[in-house]
């Protein structure tokens, strides 16, 4: 019998899907997918049923993610940094806002990427993450991903550094915040005046990430109404893998 009589056609089709879907930087709708991958439609849509029914793909008003069980298979994917700048881009043009995107990276907290545009620029980056975390988006949502002794560590080597009259300086309000937030970190004009920030960790249990956006603080509203945008964004980028020293850094 020859290798290809040994196949079984509908898990190769399924594996395409999910390629298709893992290596898109936006949600893919059915449609797409099928002109893709070149299956019929009607086959494209009992695979993707199959697919969002076993955790490996989600369902989203836009079209289809990777789902959790993708996540957990992505742990150990080699790093993509060009997958991860494409996905920031798309969430920047969905909320016209600058997207970043930052790592835990030996037990600092860095900003690994940004993109932004001279409609959505990026909040000046005037304070470096080895000073700031405590008073940004993307450090608490990082934060928020580790043990709580884990917490209390970084948190006694770095000082909290007061850089607006808005800014968190107490470790123990700090701690608390972080155990309440939930999935979502906000930055109230923390980091810079006049600037909010909305950040979501990264689902991974291979690496600590966080993706934000940054808007003029009368824009935060906005931003929270469409914050399922930032958390598709955090599961693209997880599939991504993860990132290390050797990916992109930002200089601040």
């Amino acid at each position: 019998m020859t290798t290809s009589g040994t196949l079984i056609q509908s898990v190769s089709r399924a594996l395409h899907l999910l390629d298709a879907v893992g290596a898109s930087a936006r949600p893919m709708t059915a449609k797409s997918l099928a002109r893709q991958t070149r299956m019929p439609l009607p086959t494209t849509y009992h695979l993707l049923r199959t697919l969002v029914h076993e955790g490996y793909l989600a369902r989203e008003p836009e079209g289809y993610v990777l789902g959790d069980r993708a996540m957990t298979l992505a742990g150990s994917a080699a790093l993509r940094p060009s997958h991860t700048h494409q996905v920031l881009e798309h969430l920047r043009d969905e909320l016209n806002a600058a997207a970043y995107l930052s790592v835990l990276d030996g037990g600092e907290i860095r900003l690994a990427d940004v993109a932004d545009s001279r409609t959505a620029p990026r909040v000046d980056l005037w304070v470096g993450f080895h000073d700031a975390a405590h008073a940004t988006a993307l450090g608490k949502a990082v934060l928020s991903t580790l043990p709580e002794p884990t917490r209390r560590d970084y948190l006694s080597t770095h000082d909290l550094a007061d850089l607006t009259q808005h800014t968190v300086t107490s470790t123990r309000t700090l701690l608390r915040e972080l155990s309440e937030s939930g999935e979502l970190a906000v930055d109230r004009e923390e980091y810079a005046v006049g600037t909010a920030c909305l950040a979501v960790p990264v689902p991974s249990t291979a690496f600590a990430a966080a993706v934000a956006v940054s808007v003029p603080t009368r824009a935060l509203p906005r931003i929270m109404e469409r914050r399922d945008a930032i958390r598709r964004a955090a599961r693209l980028i997880a599939y991504a893998g993860p990132q290390t020293s050797t990916g992109p850094s930002i200089t601040i």
